[in-house]
């Protein structure tokens, strides 16, 4: 008996359990930016989003002068670069520049609910050709289900203080194509670019998004003198490094190793994982009990990702 078949349950696709851990990985360490606020509350967005890929792109800039002085190098070509920029726009800096200008705009109930709807696109759209439209019903269902839920609760008690709200919804909508796009543009190039590995990848789009991060801080960010003197700034360094490393850097390996081995609409449900582990970490850091109506969410994000799965074998 084969390796292969050791490593994955009989009858499922080769590659597809490393891929769903991968996914599901991916989705854990994503997780992790919904406490950052929480830990570091007296930082805007802006500034965790900045700290968060500047401590990436230098991780990926250490990895590749390392793989430089042991001769192991892979220089990506122009193209390849170019595509590692535009890349990292869509579904790194870019994407969260427009959601934190949502949230700024509309408050978060809004462009939450739009941004959740991330998963569903990329179900639809990345359908796989042989399987059937309603194959993919049961998954659909529960995860609406479950942000009908998490919106329910999400939104009682109002929205004060929320600014234009139809420009908020604009922007969240830009933000939610913004990765749509990246998440099924990310998977063909991938799957065009065998000779580059998800290691690899991470490290250009990393470089690549650091650069972005830079020029989001020179235009919105916090001049550096005024973040250091504000308390808690080396908590807000040290969440912005473990984000950097863990949501942005170990995220993109892992979300590139999924992307690989998973159509896109399997690994678009695995996408609501984060939510998941997103509430999680905030309840455990609250040390609050969720709502019971999150709990039920929370279950059918799990149950709609069950039934991808089982649809998708």
């Amino acid at each position: 008996m084969t390796a292969s078949v050791l490593n994955r349950p009989a009858g499922w696709p080769p590659g597809m359990p490393l891929g769903i851990a991968a996914g599901l990985g991916a989705g854990a360490f994503w997780g992790t930016t919904f406490v950052a606020p929480l830990i570091a509350p007296g930082f805007s967005s802006i500034d965790l989003t900045v700290g968060r890929y500047l401590s990436c792109g230098l991780l990926a800039l250490l990895l590749l002068v390392w793989n430089a002085l042991r001769g192991t190098l892979q220089r990506p070509t122009w193209s390849q670069a170019g595509a590692a920029v535009w890349l990292s726009v869509l579904g790194y800096t870019g994407y969260y520049l427009l959601l934190v200008l949502a949230i700024q705009a509309a408050g978060a109930a809004l462009p939450v609910l739009i941004i959740g709807t991330i998963p569903v696109a990329i179900m639809l759209l990345g359908k796989p050709q042989g399987l059937r439209w309603r194959a993919l019903v049961p998954g659909l269902v529960l995860t609406l289900a479950g942000m009908a839920l998490m919106m329910g609760e999400t939104t009682h008690g109002g929205t004060e203080g929320a600014g234009s709200v139809l420009w908020g919804v604009v922007l969240a909508a830009m933000a939610m194509a913004c990765w749509t796009a990246f998440g099924l543009l990310n998977a063909r190039w991938l799957a065009r670019h065998p000779e580059v590995n998800s290691t690899v990848w991470a490290n250009w789009l990393g470089v690549a998004a650091g650069l972005g991060a830079l020029g989001i801080w020179a235009v919105a960010g916090t001049p550096l003198p005024e973040l250091m003197a504000r308390p808690g700034f080396g908590t807000f360094v040290l969440v912005c490094v473990v984000t950097g490393i863990g949501a942005a850097w170990i995220a993109s390996v892992l979300w590139n190793m999924a992307s690989r081995r998973l159509s896109a609409s399997l690994a678009g449900q695995l996408i609501v994982s984060e939510t998941v582990f997103g509430l999680i970490y905030a309840f455990a850091w609250k040390a609050a009990w969720p709502a019971p109506l999150q709990w039920t969410a929370c279950l059918l994000f799990v149950l709609g990702i069950v039934a991808s799965i089982r649809a998708h074998r």
